[in-house]
């Protein structure tokens, strides 16, 4: 894993390709709830971020941010964002 020093040869784009040292840091002491978080399909933007609120007799329900909700699919916990190595992630889609 590179530094945030070496990631300086990147200029403007380095933020957009790694998260800088600090912000590895606060996402790895993130809360995070691998039961209930959740993308949901959304048709303006793609996939968003969603929590499981309840699930009964096989259906669930999730708060989001708007749109139908379709398909769920399983969050990777923060710490993974903008990660190099996709095979470190627990869940690919």
């Amino acid at each position: 894993m590179s530094t945030d020093a070496e990631m300086a040869i990147f200029g403007e784009a380095a933020p957009y390709l790694r998260k800088s040292e600090k912000e590895r840091i606060e996402a790895q002491n993130k809360p995070f709830d691998a039961k209930t978080s959740v993308f949901v399909v959304h048709a303006k933007e793609s996939y968003v971020k969603s929590t499981i609120t309840s699930r009964e007799s096989g259906k669930i329900t999730v708060k989001t941010e708007g749109g139908e909700v379709d398909q769920i699919f399983s969050m990777n916990p923060p710490k993974y964002d903008k990660i190099e190595d996709m095979a470190m992630m627990t869940h690919l889609h």
